[in-house]
C-alpha cells in the first residue's frame, strides 16, 4: 500500500521508514568519530569497553581481547511498567524472573510497587559502550530471527577500541538486518515467536512488536550518542565538525 505521495502506509512500510530515517540521521551523526572520543568517560564510573584483563564490571562479555562491561542484572525502574504489561499478558513471575536473570522476589517486588518509580541510578556509558551495545543486539537479533538460530550473542561481536573499524563493522550488520527485515512477510510480521532471541521477550511476542522494539533501541541509543558527541565538541575535543 501506498499513500498519494508515494509513502508506504502499510505495518512493514512505516517501521521500514522510520528505521531508515534514523539510519540515515545516525551515519551523519557518527561521521567523523575518532578513537579519543569513542572512548571518551565523561564522569567517574562509566561502563565502556575494557581490556578483558582490566574489566571492571561482573559480567563483562565478549570474544576477544576486548570486553563490553555489563553489571549485575536487575529490572531497572524504566523498565516496571513492561514487567507489569509481561505479568498482565499472562507471563508467569516464574518466567518475567528467567526473562530478566533475576529473582523471583525481585519480581514480586517491582510488580508490588505502587507509585512513581525511583529514578534509576544508571551508570553513564560511553559511545563505544553504546555502539557495542547496539551491534550486539543487532547482530544476535539477526542470528536468531534470520540466521541459524544458535550461535551464542554475547559471541558474535569482537568489540575494537577503534572507532573506525567499529562503526564499519557495525553498519555491515544494521543494513543486513535491513535487507532482512524488507523481505519479511505479513504472515510474519504476526507470528508469535518468529524472532527467537534468547535475552528478553522476544520468542513470545509478535515479530511485528519485536520491530517496533528494535527501532526504539537504534533510535534512543543513538540520540543518546548525538548528545555525547556534542558534550564533548562543547569541551574542545578534537572532532569532526557536526551537523543536524
Amino acid at each position: 500500500m501506498a499513500a498519494g505521495g508515494g509513502a508506504r502506509i502499510d505495518r512493514l512500510g512505516l517501521l521500514l521508514d522510520q528505521f531508515d530515517h534514523a539510519r540515515e540521521m545516525a551515519r551523519v551523526r557518527l561521521a567523523g568519530l575518532r578513537d579519543e572520543e569513542y572512548l571518551w568517560e565523561p564522569v567517574p564510573g562509566c561502563w565502556s569497553i575494557r581490556r578483558r584483563d582490566e574489566a571492571t564490571t561482573p559480567r563483562a562479555f565478549g570474544p576477544g581481547e576486548w570486553v563490553l562491561d555489563l553489571g549485575a542484572p536487575d529490572i531497572p525502574a524504566s523498565e516496571y511498567a513492561e514487567v507489569a504489561r509481561q505479568a498482565a499478558g499472562g507471563m508467569t513471575v516464574d518466567k518475567i524472573a528467567e526473562d530478566w536473570s533475576v529473582s523471583v522476589e525481585r519480581v514480586e517486588q517491582v510488580l508490588a510497587h505502587t507509585g512513581p518509580p525511583e529514578p534509576d541510578d544508571a551508570p553513564v556509558t560511553t559511545i563505544a559502550w553504546r555502539l557495542g551495545h547496539l551491534h550486539f543486539c543487532f547482530a544476535g537479533g539477526w542470528e536468531w530471527t534470520f540466521g541459524q538460530r544458535r550461535q551464542e550473542p554475547k559471541l558474535l561481536v569482537d568489540f575494537t577500541p577503534s572507532a573506525a573499524t567499529a562503526l564499519e563493522r557495525f553498519w555491515a550488520v544494521i543494513d543486513r538486518w535491513r535487507e532482512s527485515v524488507g523481505a519479511v512477510t505479513e504472515e510474519q510480521l504476526d507470528t508469535v515467536g518468529f524472532s527467537q532471541y534468547p535475552y528478553g521477550s522476544d520468542p513470545d511476542e509478535p515479530f511485528v512488536n519485536v520491530l517496533a522494539g528494535a527501532n526504539l533501541e537504534l533510535i534512543h541509543h543513538m540520540a543518546e550518542i548525538a548528545l555525547l558527541r556534542d558534550l564533548w565538541r562543547s569541551k574542545g575535543g578534537p572532532s569532526a565538525t557536526l551537523t543536524g
